[in-house]
């Protein structure tokens, strides 16, 4: 059954006040009309809620039942109210970022800590994740952003945002030879090779820039994470293929050399997704509109 909130709301005020006179003045209302509101509310409910006494009203039994329940409801309110306020200036809310390790370090990271100087208030989650497992969290509402690598073929992913990141070729100081002249694919692939795990969209990247070359290149290592593969490209147990940006700090150091390709590898470009036909949180669109102003 539905009914009017605003008898709830001038019932409230005249529970408050014991007196339809002072109600109808906080109300801003006519006594008449406070007292009307009150009739209606008692013959839609079926129960009668105030005694009318000579100085005043007094709740009935039903009366304080309702009060109470009433009550409740309307300080539920008042607390979502306080709150969509401070979700609207940011002061509350939560942003859920997913993406693999490389772009966290590289990228995100910087941007979180701008986002967090600005919106202290705001909880961050990250998770480090493979594309397919941050599209499906993406799907399932479970994330704001996810950062994958492009293509993406998914009618139900939106791609807001994107940028470049340059892959190169790194070795450690005992391959310092190779790194005065180019070098093909081929003589790259008779090179012990360290390699992210099979099913990984890096793996995959790299396998096919080899193919596009007529080379069929196998791993000698498979690893997990680009922070194992540049530690054993940097012990000197083969050559790897990184993001330039995770390993610039190791390369300006000596620590690892990049190795120079006759065909360089095509720089892997980076989408911002979202769920398709679902609106971004606040805090969402403001880590974007951070974003946008920085330069990619």
């Amino acid at each position: 059954m539905m009914m009017n909130t605003e008898w709830y709301r001038i019932f409230l005020h005249a529970s408050e006040t014991l007196n339809m006179t002072k109600a109808a003045q906080r109300l801003n209302m006519t006594q008449p009309s406070v007292s009307y509101a009150i009739k209606q509310l008692e013959d839609a409910l079926g129960v009668k809620l105030f005694h009318r006494l000579s100085k005043g009203i007094v709740l009935t039994e039903e009366g304080h039942a309702l009060y109470d329940q009433v009550r409740q409801v309307f300080d539920k309110l008042d607390y979502a109210e306080r709150y969509m306020k401070q979700l609207g200036q940011l002061n509350e809310g939560r942003l859920r970022i997913g993406a693999n390790g490389a772009i966290i370090r590289d990228y995100i990271v910087p941007l979180l800590d701008i986002f967090r100087s600005q919106y202290p208030n705001i909880r961050v989650q990250v998770s480090q994740q493979k594309t397919g497992q941050i599209l499906e969290q993406l799907q399932q509402g479970l994330l704001d952003l996810g950062y994958v690598y492009l293509p993406v073929k998914d009618a139900e992913i939106q791609i807001v945002d994107t940028f470049v990141s340059p892959y190169g070729v790194v070795a450690g100081k005992p391959f310092a030879t190779l790194a005065k002249t180019p070098l093909s694919a081929a003589q790259l692939a008779e090179l012990p090779l360290l390699m992210l795990s099979q099913g990984s969209a890096t793996r995959s990247y790299i396998e096919a820039w080899f193919q596009s070359q007529g080379v069929e290149a196998a791993a000698d290592f498979e690893l997990n994470s680009l922070d194992m593969l540049a530690e054993f490209a940097e012990r000197g147990y083969g050559a790897a293929i990184l993001p330039r940006a995770f390993v610039a700090s190791k390369i300006d150091e000596g620590a690892l050399l990049e190795l120079s390709m006759e065909v360089p590898l095509p720089d892997r470009h980076v989408g911002v997704a979202v769920r398709k036909h679902s609106s971004l949180s606040l805090a969402a669109e403001a880590f974007l509109n951070i974003q946008s102003s920085r330069p990619h």
